[in-house]
């Protein structure tokens, strides 16, 4: 049975409350207006990357699913907004009904994108609409933030892979979240076996130090746990003295032990001379994993030594450095009336401060260079330019209130490992430097 088909709830049955106050009172005053039913258009895109970042991993496009269609206002959260006073009678008696029934456009999940890309477009009525901004933005700027971070640690490994390991530096719910971005990003297990059960992501885990320091020596630790979980094992070797340790578990294990554990030190310095005590000791099968705070950077000076596999928690967890995207959900065109058939009028706010947007429906395109790699991120609002029409970004994932863009974890995570390996070669470098691509703009007449 694949558990993340069921779509099992690991934290609330609704999502109608994980939203902010205001998006209620706007409401009931759009409603009194006589204006929530009217067409709108809101896109969720972001201004910039975060600093020194070449490009954006759109994540939790999925979650995103799961948490519209469980958008309902149940009696318990009907009777909490109306003992808070915090909408009308009325306002009350619609959301009681609330069901979304419009369009969803996006980004599929594990593309990347540049600012200004309409990751996220939103159609229906305004009503409708609006409630949804924050959840939206919660787990899009959540996991993206995750899958950036995952995604760049993914680059500086290549081949070996990583775990994820950051459940006890994050929420609760958060690590669920984290260890599914992280996925998409290009991490290959998780060490948190919620995410394992809600999304079927493979889980790994041995012993920590407390296992070791629970036995009366280091090699009746060993012989404990060779003896319940098998000579493939992995040892954590570092909790007294490293060599004495390598010693003892190829003693105790054999050349046949699965892998030892490096959780401190200088990780480069003992991962050398580790492998060389291993290969002394006939264990030369015996891979080396390494964890301890570890980041892109740190990776990446890794790559020399005789490392087989990554463990990395707090850095991954909390973005290495950046925890959002910043991004936001604007509402960029709307219709004059509630007639379903008026035309759209572009919007958008104008403002100092760098907080303006740009008004219209929008497509976007990738645009690629005579060798297939990206050049250029086009977004724009009217016709699509024929030359463009292949390389759309933008897909439905829900009409008509229906989802219709679900689909498996591992088909986001190859969506990634394409289009990064798409974009030039400069993506992949961990120095500070702007998008890798730039994004132009196109306007045209806006369209319904």
């Amino acid at each position: 049975m694949n558990t993340a088909d069921l779509r099992l709830p690991v934290d609330v049955p609704s999502t109608a409350l994980f939203t902010d106050h205001y998006e209620l009172t706007m409401l009931q005053a759009a409603l009194k207006a006589g204006t929530a039913e009217r067409r709108s258009v809101f896109e969720v895109f972001t201004r910039r990357l975060p600093n020194g970042r070449r490009y954006g991993v759109v994540a939790g496009t999925g979650r995103v699913l799961d948490a519209v269609e469980n958008f309902r206002f149940d009696a318990d959260v009907l009777d909490f907004l109306r003992e808070r006073r915090i909408v009308d009678e009325p306002t009350l008696r619609w959301l009681a009904d609330y069901r979304f029934t419009g369009d969803i456009w996006g980004y599929p999940e594990g593309e990347v994108y540049f600012p200004g890309s309409p990751i996220m477009r939103v159609e229906g009525s305004f009503g409708e609409c609006v409630l949804l901004e924050t959840v939206i933005l919660s787990i899009l700027n959540h996991d993206s933030a995750i899958a950036a971070a995952a995604s760049r640690m993914s680059s500086a490994a290549g081949d070996r892979p990583l775990i994820e390991m950051g459940a006890r530096r994050t929420h609760e719910l958060a690590a669920v979240a984290a260890s599914r971005a992280a996925y998409v990003g290009g991490f290959a297990s998780t060490s948190d076996l919620a995410a394992g059960f809600r999304y079927n992501i493979p889980t790994v885990g041995t012993s920590a130090h407390a296992f070791t320091l629970l036995h009366d020596s280091e090699r009746d630790a060993f012989r404990a746990q060779v003896a319940s979980l098998g000579r493939d094992t992995t040892l954590l070797v570092d909790t007294y003295d490293v060599a004495e340790a390598v010693r003892a578990a190829v003693e105790v294990a054999g050349p046949e032990l699965g892998a030892v554990r490096i959780d401190s030190g200088d990780l480069l310095l003992v991962a050398h001379r580790v492998r060389q005590q291993l290969d002394e000791l006939g264990a030369r099968d015996t891979k080396i994993v390494v964890t301890s705070d570890l980041d892109e950077y740190a990776i990446a000076s890794l790559a020399a030594a005789p490392v087989d596999a990554y463990g990395v928690g707090t850095q991954l967890v909390t973005g290495s450095g950046h925890p959002t995207c910043s991004m936001v959900y604007k509402l960029v065109a709307r219709a004059e009336s509630a007639d379903p058939q008026a035309p759209l009028k572009p919007v958008a706010k104008r403002s100092t401060g760098g907080k303006f947007s740009l008004g219209g429906r929008k497509w976007a395109a990738r645009r690629l260079d005579q060798d297939g790699i990206a050049e250029a991120e086009v977004v724009g609002t009217g016709e699509v330019p024929p030359e463009l029409v292949d390389r759309r970004l933008l897909v439905q994932l829900v009409k008509a209130g229906e989802v219709v863009g679900r689909e498996p974890l591992d088909v986001a995570r190859a969506r990634h490992q394409a289009a990064r390996a798409n974009l030039p070669l400069s993506a992949t470098q961990l120095s500070r430097g702007e998008p890798v691509i730039p994004t132009e703009y196109v306007q045209g007449r806006p369209g319904n």
